[in-house]
């Protein structure tokens, strides 16, 4: 998906195949899918996570890391790969909304574009149906 004419602006970790199906429905939306990485924690460990975020900080110039879970395999190792870097920033909890704003919200720098998100996912969230609320 991506290209020389398209660098990658981010990349999205997440446990099993979650973070390829999400890139995938970005392109399939939006047909900018190419601006995020995939990547995907099935067959490596802890130090293969962080060094696969940290190549893409140092040699790719990511700027913004979106992972699964707050305290998941992965937001722990870019955590890590992100150590003594003011400019990258990780946003947990990663959802099709936030994505979609943030390969939209090309006009603003990865790092901001990749804050600027985190209020389109919230509001995303919501629960519909299922009788009263309980106390």
């Amino acid at each position: 998906m991506n290209s020389p004419e398209q660098p990658i602006r981010a990349v999205v970790a997440a446990h099993g195949e979650l973070a390829l199906g999400l890139v995938s429905a970005v392109d399939r939306i939006t047909g900018r899918g190419g601006l995020l990485e995939a990547l995907t924690n099935s067959g490596i460990g802890a130090d293969q996570m962080e060094a696969l975020v940290r190549e893409r900080i140092e040699r790719d110039g990511v700027r913004a890391i979106f992972t699964d879970l707050p305290s998941g395999s992965w937001t722990m190792a870019a955590r890590r790969a992100m150590r003594g870097n003011d400019e990258v920033v990780l946003v947990t909890g990663v959802n099709l909304a936030a994505l979609l704003e943030f390969v939209m919200r090309d006009d603003l720098d990865p790092a901001a574009g990749a804050r600027a998100c985190v209020d389109r996912a919230r509001a995303a969230i919501g629960a519909i149906g299922g009788g009263p609320r309980a106390a």
